[in-house]
């Protein structure tokens, strides 16, 4: 039986003979770019219309940040079971329901009236993704060979910071014109549109020989869901002590690190489980001969730290721009631009390096670049945004982390075995929205960390502002505030005109602080990940199988590790 998948995949009849190319059919890959736009709007378009969401809901700019990470760990919590799902059920069918609800969610979204109801909406969003992502894959595999393949994933990559584009461009000036609600209105007839397109897209043989192992599905999911609470309430709830916002504590510990350990802990179950089906030789949610060889792992851990350094940044960046300086969304949209279309123009072009340059070269040289470009930013960024120090920096973020994210998917598709394709491809969803999720829930409560000591040492330093003023202000559960907002905060308490000009100057320079200590410590990150990037596996030559779930009896090719045979 795999002998007969990779004859397809490569393009061969069952004779050897080489099958003619065919010109490729356009709808598959339209379907797949607009799907794919239509799944990573929502994410861009929160960010940028922050201003407006945290005015209209009266919450802070964390929640929105809340939000985001809701739709991500959605997920990366069912990611690995979307890709059985879809195998055993028929992929057409699976993806159209998703579509279809995935519309509904973002309808949820433009009708939310309060934090909570925007958290529903888009962490049921994210649920569905789950479903629709392997299907971008299968689609992909099914209907393109050779060039026209490796073009076609290009695609599908560059699609994700195409969509960051166009969010920007579109979120930004409906924030600004008509409303913040109407950008994800549109997400819906988008996904009408993408809904009826679908019916063009030839049927894919659902796999009934596929056994859906729950067991490890139902671990996967409750370990992303105890690390999905507790990274989103480290900011709210307390990185230890708990706050007053905590749910409850447990002699005064806050529940957020107490989850996370939770989580872990399930994560190992799920390991071991996976490890006693394998060694069963019995049907597995994932298989762990994806990661089976050190270099696999590496690109693993390259993968999670670019995209948790990325993430973090693309969601500090907008905070700084529409809290900090008070810029509109289309204006945000306009000083981002930058940084997005260089993350799509990186990761669309990165395949021409392949065959001069190694994976591990590449990577290298994109974190480096990362790390330079944070670093750049942290000792450069002040109250104008516009300068040129600034403009390079996200220049150059944009290039490193572009090329990284699209290098790193094809070096683990190219290097695991094809049979076990749409586990590399479940594998890079997750490690994709948990990592991202991860990022910014951990910049957002190391940020705010590092506002509330600044607030208080910089407090205790100026005497205008009395004790009186001090006792009555929490700085313990200091968010990031806009000046109009300090403002309305300081007028229900005993403040003075000159305290409350004081407390603006201070909470001013905390937040570009804040701002500054973050990025560069992003930027240390990065380079940290150049250790494991110099054991990234060289890429190999082939197709995907049109079928990317293996069945229960078909076996799977074995791939050694390049480093231990260079040894």
């Amino acid at each position: 039986m795999a002998s007969d998948v990779r004859s397809v995949g490569t393009g061969t009849s069952g004779t050897g003979a080489v099958a003619p190319a065919a010109r490729a059919p356009w709808l598959p890959l339209i379907v797949v770019v607009l799907t794919q736009i239509q799944a990573s709007f929502a994410v861009n378009a929160l960010t940028v219309s922050m201003a407006g969401i945290t005015s209209d809901l009266d919450t802070a700019a964390s929640s929105v940040g809340t939000a985001i990470t809701a739709g991500t760990f959605a997920m990366a919590a069912f990611i690995l079971l979307g890709a059985k799902i879809g195998a055993r059920f028929g992929t057409r069918g699976v993806f159209q329901i998703a579509v279809a609800i995935h519309a509904l969610a973002m309808a949820g979204v433009a009708l939310s009236q309060s934090p909570a109801m925007l958290f529903i909406a888009q962490a049921s969003s994210g649920a569905v993704i789950a479903l629709i992502a392997p299907a971008l894959t299968v689609f992909i595999a099914t209907s393109y060979h050779g060039d026209q393949q490796a073009k076609a994933i290009g695609l599908l990559a560059a699609a994700i910071p195409a969509a960051g584009v166009l969010a920007l461009l579109i979120a930004g000036s409906f924030a600004t014109t008509i409303g913040w609600r109407w950008s994800f209105a549109l997400m819906v007839a988008l996904g009408a549109v993408n809904l009826v397109l679908s019916f063009g897209l030839k049927k894919v043989p659902n796999q009934p020989g596929l056994t859906i192992d729950w067991v490890g599905a139902t671990l996967a999911a409750v370990a992303i869901v105890l690390l999905s609470f507790g990274f989103s309430g480290l900011n709210t709830w307390g990185v230890w002590n708990a706050t007053s916002q905590a749910p409850f504590d447990i002699l005064g510990v806050s529940p957020a690190p107490l989850l996370i350990v939770l989580g872990l802990v399930v994560g190992q179950v799920f390991f071991l489980w996976l490890r006693r089906r394998g060694a069963e030789r019995r049907p597995r949610i994932f298989d762990l001969r994806v990661l089976a060889t050190g270099s696999e792992r590496a690109v693993t851990a390259c993968m999670a730290i670019m995209l948790f350094v990325g993430t973090a940044a693309n969601f500090l960046i907008p905070l700084y721009m529409q809290v900090v300086q008070g810029l509109s969304g289309i204006e945000t949209s306009f000083s981002i631009i930058p940084y997005t279309l260089s993350i799509f123009l990186a990761s669309t072009f990165i395949a021409y390096l392949y065959g001069r340059f190694t994976p591990r070269i590449l990577a290298a040289s994109g974190f480096a670049v990362v790390a330079v470009a944070l670093a750049l930013l942290a000792f450069t960024v002040r109250g104008e945004w516009g300068q040129a120090f600034v403009v390079v920096g996200l220049i150059l973020l944009g290039l490193g982390q572009g090329a990284i994210v699209a290098l790193v998917f094809n070096t683990l598709l190219s290097s695991a075995p094809k049979q076990l394709a749409g586990d590399v491809g479940a594998w890079r969803g997750l490690v994709h929205n948990l990592s991202g999720s991860v990022g910014i829930a951990v910049a957002t409560a190391f940020a705010v960390g590092i506002l509330s000591s600044t607030l208080a040492v910089s407090a205790l330093d100026h005497p205008e502002i009395g004790s009186e003023l001090i006792s009555e202000v929490n700085i313990n559960e200091a968010d990031f505030m806009t000046n109009d907002q300090l403002e309305a905060a300081l007028s229900e308490t005993s403040a003075t005109d000159a305290e409350v000009e004081a407390a603006v100057a201070i909470n001013e320079d905390a937040r570009l602080h804040a701002l500054k200590v973050s990025l560069l410590g992003l930027a240390l990150l990065a380079l940290l990940a150049i250790v494991p990037a110099l054991r990234m596996p060289g890429m190999r030559k082939g197709d995907l199988p049109e079928k990317l779930e293996p069945d229960d009896d078909d076996p799977i090719d074995e791939v050694e590790d390049e480093l231990e045979v260079a040894r």
